[in-house]
Parts: structure tokens; C-alpha cells; sequence
């Protein structure tokens, strides 16, 4: 099977580490040696992951260093999917032992120019703060701030993907048995100009919501949703809290998610699976059991 795994954001960093190379890692040999048992199994494997934190921390650099010439959230997008793809590529290979060939392919994503979501930032992206904080950084920045749990962070546009022309380049790469590292943080967004020629945005695209087109465009027969909880819970949180093993397309759209965490997985899990492949979402650690259906929710 072709297999597309969308790595959360606790397989880079958990909420509190610092956020340095050697946490980075450690975490990442753990999301390695998971993925590393899909690809003995037998399925060829392409990986997504988010960005959040990474983005907000080079901003945060840019700006301290001479903020009129900080570099615009694509060009960020960029630097973050080459240094997280760097270190997920070198501890899978490591986790593989060097048999199977990995690369890390930069991905343009495209975005369209009068997305609503451009007049009303959502996304988080960089560390958390307290409230006091947060607003003096965006009044010195300009930034949108929202709350998330019980700090605060900056949102940013996060348009809805509509394609991935770099898809060429990864058939091709698949082709040839390489374990594909893409779309990081959702992808590069750019704009389609008037004469056909593409440019950035400053954006930032969800990921798992491009991680279902990225599978859908591939043909992939599986995306696997990979997060901190083991399943999708009916009552989360609550002591009637159990957890669901399997949803249609119709019972996944009628949850009722959060849409800060559970919710745009979801709807990527459905999205995926209207178009006829198989949808899991659970931990991290579960990767293979969750492609298998013995583990997690699966969206049917």
C-alpha cells in the first residue's frame, strides 16, 4: 500500500520542551522507529509534518535581528521544511539502517488569492505566551493574537490547499522506492499570477488538511493521522469518555470536534476517505497497528 502519515506536532516538540535541536531529535527518533515499521511491512511511505513552533521561532529571530527585513512566512515555510526534513530523514534512515533510500523534497502548495481566511487569521504558529505578553509582542509586530488552552499565541491566514504541483516530482521519487519526506507545515503557500507563473504568500497552510490532498493527489490507499491520543473519544474528557474505533463519512461529519486540535483532523480523515481510501487516526507510537485497524479511529 501507499501510505501517506501526517506527523503531529508532538512528534517534534511536546507543549513545554524547549525548543532545540537535541529535543527536536530525541523526539523524532521516536516518530523514526515507528515509521520505520510501516516501511518493513511492506508499503511505500510518505511522510508530512507541522512547523508551527519552527516557523514563530526563526519570525521571532528575524525580528529581533533588523525587522524590516525579515524574511515573509513562505520563505520561513521553506528554511523550517528543510531543517525538520533534514532530521526526520537522517533518523529514519538511521531507524532503516540505510536499505532504503529517504529524501526530503521541498513542496510548493497552491493557495487562491481571495481566500477568505486571509481576512481572518486562525493558525497558530511560534511559542506559546501569557496574555500580557502576547499583546505586547503583537503591538510591537503587528500581529493577530488568539487564545490557545490557557495561553496565547499569533494565528496567521491559513487558506484552504487547492493543489500541489510538486506531486510530478514525488510520483516519480516513489517510483523508485524512496521514503518521501513533503508538505511540510502544510507546504510552501504560492499564488497563481495572471502570466501563470507562481510567487509565496505569507500564510500558512494546515497541514493535515494538505497532507488529504497530498494523499488524494498521489492515489495513496491510506493516511494515517498521527497525534498524542490513541483514538478519537465520544465524550472526551468526561467520565463516559470511550474511545471510536470506527466512523463512516456521515458519523466523523456529525462530531462535534475541537476546532484547535481534533477538528481539522477529522475533516482531513474525511475528506481522504470520501475519495475511496482509508482514513486512521491515533498515536504516534501506533503507526502500523492504526494502518492495520487495530488500533485507533479508523474513517471508513
Amino acid at each position: 500500500m501507499l501510505v501517506v502519515a501526517a506527523l503531529g506536532g508532538n512528534a517534534l516538540l511536546r507543549r513545554g520542551e524547549p525548543l532545540t535541536a537535541e529535543a527536536q531529535r530525541a523526539n523524532v527518533k521516536i516518530a523514526a522507529d515507528s515509521l520505520a515499521e510501516i516501511v518493513r511491512a511492506g508499503h511505500r511511505l510518505v511522510i508530512t509534518h507541522g512547523n508551527g513552533p519552527q516557523v514563530g521561532l526563526l519570525a521571532l529571530q528575524g525580528a529581533a535581528y533588523k525587522p524590516e527585513e525579515a524574511y515573509p512566512l513562505d520563505v520561513l515555510g521553506a528554511e523550517t521544511e528543510g531543517m525538520i526534513g533534514y532530521i526526520i530523514e537522517q533518523e529514519l534512515e538511521n531507524a532503516l539502517e540505510h536499505d532504503r533510500p529517504v529524501a526530503t523534497l521541498l513542496t510548493q502548495v497552491l493557495v487562491d488569492k481571495d481566500d477568505p481566511a486571509f481576512k481572518k487569521p486562525t493558525k497558530f504558529v511560534g511559542p506559546v505566551y501569557e496574555k500580557e505578553e502576547a499583546e505586547t509582542k503583537a503591538e510591537a509586530a503587528g500581529w493577530h493574537i488568539a487564545r490557545d488552552g490557557d495561553k496565547w499565541r499569533r494565528v496567521v491566514p491559513s487558506p484552504r490547499p487547492l493543489e500541489i504541483p510538486d506531486v510530478r516530482v514525488l510520483q516519480l521519487l516513489l517510483e523508485q522506492d524512496v521514503v518521501v519526506i513533503c508538505a511540510g507545515g502544510g507546504g510552501i503557500p504560492i499564488l497563481r499570477r495572471d502570466d501563470g507563473s507562481m510567487i509565496g504568500v505569507e500564510a500558512v497552510i494546515d497541514k493535515d488538511a494538505a497532507s488529504a490532498l497530498l494523499a488524494r493527489q498521489l492515489g495513496a490507499d491510506a493516511l494515517l493521522l498521527l497525534t498524542d491520543v490513541d483514538a478519537i473519544y465520544r465524550d472526551f474528557g468526561k467520565d463516559t469518555a470511550t474511545p471510536i474505533r470506527e466512523l463512516s463519512l456521515d458519523e466523523a461529519r456529525d462530531l462535534d470536534l475541537p476546532a484547535g486540535s481534533m477538528g481539522p483532523k477529522m475533516a482531513a480523515a474525511g475528506n481522504f476517505a470520501e475519495s475511496g481510501g482509508v482514513s486512521g487516526i491515533g498515536r504516534l507510537e501506533d503507526a502500523l497497528a492504526i494502518l492495520e485497524r487495530r488500533a485507533g479511529t479508523s474513517v471508513v
